[in-house]
């Protein structure tokens, strides 16, 4: 799945015309650099959530015949659900029973998918989170197993800790990808609209859910400011 519903708020004036999975960095829109990223690993069936300017999305998808791909639209055009609430509109599309990336649009990444799905698979997790060593505000919480335990946003000293770990814990900042098991939609209890990180964070008391390092060359959230265009 690509998230890709955001208002782009943040990068204002270019989003007051078009949405911003139709942005371009190097000649590629964030949403073609996503998709492809999939297909570089074998991922041949996506869906995609739309809310800004939807039909922009739409309309340029087909005229891109779907880049060869199985892709399909969950249409938030009446409610935008955010991350979480908008995984769950999207339940339908997970009927096979495999795990699924979701990954947001406005990231760019080359990183291992195919190594990140098999260390998902080996660890039985119910949710595998990219994290990178890097400056934020925003940081996830891992105990010594690499298992999520927490979160804390650095700026404003709020803290939410899921289990106290035995020993010390390691900060470290999401990378906007992660992989999911759809047996998630079965402990999903919240309507409406909420984001992935409070879901996950609720989670991790009970079930699995573990960090993978991404240690990619390539890494850039490009979804925070208009200068992160120019760079």
């Amino acid at each position: 799945m690509i998230l890709a519903a955001g208002l782009g708020t943040r990068l204002r004036p270019v989003t007051d015309r078009i949405p911003k999975a139709l942005v371009e960095i190097g000649g590629r829109t964030l949403l073609e650099t996503a998709v492809l990223h999939l297909a570089e690993h074998g991922i041949k069936e996506i869906i995609v959530n739309v809310h800004h300017f939807a039909g922009q999305v739409i309309e340029y998808l087909e005229q891109k015949k779907n880049f060869g791909l199985d892709i399909s639209i969950s249409d938030e055009s009446d409610q935008l659900f955010d991350t979480g609430g908008g995984l769950k509109k999207a339940a339908w599309f997970f009927g096979d029973g495999e795990p699924f990336i979701v990954r947001n649009v406005d990231v760019i990444s080359d990183l291992d998918l195919s190594a990140m799905m098999d260390f998902h698979k080996q660890s039985h997790t119910l949710v595998t989170v990219a994290v990178r060593k890097r400056e934020t505000s925003r940081y996830f919480l891992f105990d010594h197993d690499g298992r999520l335990c927490g979160w804390v946003n650095v700026k404003t000293g709020e803290k939410i800790i899921c289990y106290e770990p035995a020993g010390e814990t390691e900060m470290l900042a999401f990378s906007g990808i992660q992989e999911v098991d759809p047996a998630i939609f079965q402990l999903i209890k919240e309507e409406g609209k909420f984001s992935l990180t409070t879901l996950f964070l609720r989670l991790a008391k009970d079930h699995l859910i573990k960090g993978y390092m991404d240690e990619s060359n390539v890494w850039k959230d490009v979804g925070k400011s208009p200068a992160d265009l120019l760079t």
